[in-house]
């Protein structure tokens, strides 16, 4: 498909600044592994020449803020159909990546910094639970012939995931541009991906729980909690059913949102209604009356607890608006094990 994508230089004088080829693939994989939001949404690079199992190599692996996988493989010049089949061949091995996989990709391309802490930079959240959560088929050209663009065209409409990313290199007085435009309309929105059979979730040791403890102005206290041995959450179904899955002798690690991992300890029992618990108020700082629902309360025998102010918390640790979900997150689980000094098969 020709396509016309001009340039002009307008400081006095209207000027055309003349297109020409790209130097070569490995400046275009430069420019976008530099800043791969110029293929317009955030994006994590993880990978540049990753090896398939399949023995091809994938010209740059990426992942976006939802967690899907997007395969970029670029051709500087018109993009010849046998392309396609090479990014569908690349799609088929991308579906297949675990959490584990992802992670070790990853590490591989960038083991100065853990993935954890790369993801938060990019998206200003912890790294998801769930990973591989789709895919993205992008082909990068400089143009692309009649028969190849029916095909990927024919494909959107069954919603396989495969699109044409143009850019057209202008140079100028020795200044460089690229301009982008898209075959099929691209949405702009970062984890808008098309869901595949397969999703990817880290591992968990079925031990380890995470817990938000919401402490609210004239509400709940994180030293009522550490001192009389639980967590509570309530306001709504939302809040307390989360904590109800919580099972008893469940090792648990609350966390203040927005200050970070205050106390590990060993749940002792089922999750009840604060009215019912044998917690005395008479004796507790905060307030746990609600007036969207009752206030619920997971009784704990605290392993190790400190103060607010001495909450932990680096960069990439994991976090979530749920009272309670299993806590997987590796990176986070290894931080709490050395500061609380409890090892990772300990109770």
């Amino acid at each position: 498909m020709p396509l016309n994508i001009g340039l002009w230089r307008v400081d006095g004088v209207v000027q055309s600044v003349p297109s020409t080829a790209m130097p070569s693939e490995a400046r275009l994989e430069t420019l976008i592994e530099a800043d791969p939001a110029i293929l317009g949404q955030p994006l994590l690079l993880i990978g540049r020449q990753v090896t398939t199992s399949h023995g091809k190599r994938v010209d740059l692996l990426a992942i976006d803020g939802d967690g899907a996988i997007h395969v970029i493989e670029l051709k500087k010049d018109m993009t010849p159909r046998d392309v396609i089949a090479q990014v569908l061949d690349y799609g088929s091995w991308a579906q297949g990546l675990t959490h584990e996989d992802v992670v070790s990709i990853y590490s591989a391309y960038a083991p100065e910094r853990p993935l954890e802490v790369a993801f938060d930079d990019v998206f200003k959240i912890p790294l998801l639970d769930e990973l591989n959560t789709g895919h993205w088929l992008t082909i990068v050209a400089g143009d692309i012939d009649p028969e190849s663009q029916r095909i990927v065209e024919y494909l959107a409409t069954y919603d396989l995931p495969v699109n044409v990313a143009f850019f057209r290199y202008f140079a100028d007085e020795g200044r460089e541009y690229l301009a982008r435009t898209w075959l099929i309309e691209q949405a702009q929105e970062a984890g808008r991906s098309i869901t595949g059979p397969h999703k990817s979730k880290e591992p968990w040791n079925n031990k380890d729980w995470y817990l938000s403890f919401g402490e609210e102005p004239n509400g709940r206290s994180w030293e009522d909690a550490r001192t009389h041995g639980f967590v509570s959450a309530g306001g709504g179904d939302w809040y307390s059913r989360s904590l109800m899955q919580v099972p008893a002798d469940a090792r648990v690690w609350a966390c203040i949102p927005k200050t970070g991992y205050v106390g590990v300890g060993i749940v002792t029992g089922p999750a009840q209604p604060f009215n019912d618990s044998p917690i005395d108020r008479a004796n507790l700082i905060g307030n746990y009356e609600h007036i969207g629902g009752d206030e619920w309360v997971l009784p704990v025998e605290w392993l190790k607890t400190v103060p607010r102010n001495e909450a932990v918390w680096v960069k990439g640790m994991f976090a979530n608006q749920n009272s309670a979900c299993r806590l997987r997150n590796q990176f986070t689980l290894e931080h709490l094990y050395s500061t609380f000094a409890i090892g990772g098969g300990d109770q």
